[in-house]
């Protein structure tokens, strides 16, 4: 009977991370408000009803191109829509394309980097040449190349920006295989005869995994600004949809009469982006205390 042994606990380490990670906001006031702004935005997605009442594709045209004010906090645009309500439900279309795009980058990146970092010889060699060949290209040229290729939407974004993303998935979590693997209880499995099958999901995942996660959080902001960048190019959701980055384009022919269509969608996109980096710093941080 083949018994395999078990990695390494170490009981006191791991809550003594978690306490500086979740006790950081408590320690610093602008990562206590990158935690509300993220918060508020999730609420945004989950539940826009609960933060305004206004249809965000209807207006009335009296009210066409309202400054901001009580009435309407980020203004009206030339259709007389609510642009706060706009923003609000847009922030599912974009947070939505934000999570798909990670996913897949994180779910291929996973796959490749155990394959290439745990089994080697050819597998390693084409895997990691397909990596250098795709972090070669700038990641907005691909992403652009893709999704010209897939088609117009949010949907079609996403994929294109995860597919873009697994590159760097995949460099990470081989690297971490390749470091786990080398570990003495990893090594003693395998003379035991320990199948591969029974190793990687038992030992070598959940030892590498958590670096792999951390450049999910590190990604979360960049991940935005793309989706909201090919928006703005115009290969998101077709009007009238209030995809952030649609709102932004949108705005941009009333710059000198309507400054607030453009320039408040794009504060937003701006704050979210800057609160998920400073957040992902913290986890970064923490993470070099491991």
């Amino acid at each position: 009977m083949t018994t395999l042994i078990p990695p390494p606990v170490e009981p006191a380490e791991e809550p003594a991370r978690l306490r500086r990670v979740f006790g950081a906001p408590l320690r610093s006031p602008g990562v206590t408000l990158s935690v509300l702004v993220l918060v508020l935005v999730l609420g945004w997605a989950l539940v826009p009803d609960w933060f305004t009442s206004r249809s965000p594709l209807t207006g009335l045209p009296a009210e066409r191109f309202q400054p901001p004010g009580s009435q309407h906090f980020f203004g009206t645009d030339h259709m007389g829509r609510d642009i706060y309500a706009r923003v609000v439900h847009g922030a599912a279309l974009s947070l939505r394309a934000t999570a798909l795009a990670i996913l897949i980058a994180l779910g291929g990146g996973v796959i490749l980097g155990l394959v290439a970092g745990f089994f080697g010889s050819w597998a390693d060699a084409v895997i990691m040449r397909a990596v250098e060949v795709t972090m070669s290209v700038p990641p907005l040229l691909l992403s652009l190349t893709l999704v010209t290729a897939l088609g117009v939407g949010t949907g079609q974004i996403a994929v294109a920006i995860g597919a873009t993303s697994v590159a760097a998935f995949t460099r990470v979590m081989r690297a971490e295989v390749l470091r786990v693997r080398a570990a003495p209880y990893v090594e003693a499995a395998i003379l035991c005869g320990a199948r591969w099958w029974r190793i990687l999901p038992r030992y070598i995942l959940p030892s590498a995994f958590g670096p792999v996660l951390a450049l999910a959080a590190l990604d979360f902001g960049l991940v935005v600004l793309a989706v909201s960048s090919l928006g703005f190019l115009g290969y998101g959701e077709p009007p009238p949809a209030p995809e952030w980055g649609t709102l932004v384009a949108d705005g941009r022919n009333y710059l000198a009469t309507a400054w607030w269509l453009t320039t408040l969608p794009s504060l937003t996109v701006a704050v979210v982006v800057l609160a998920a980096n400073r957040l992902s710093r913290v986890f970064e941080a923490e993470g070099g205390h491991r």
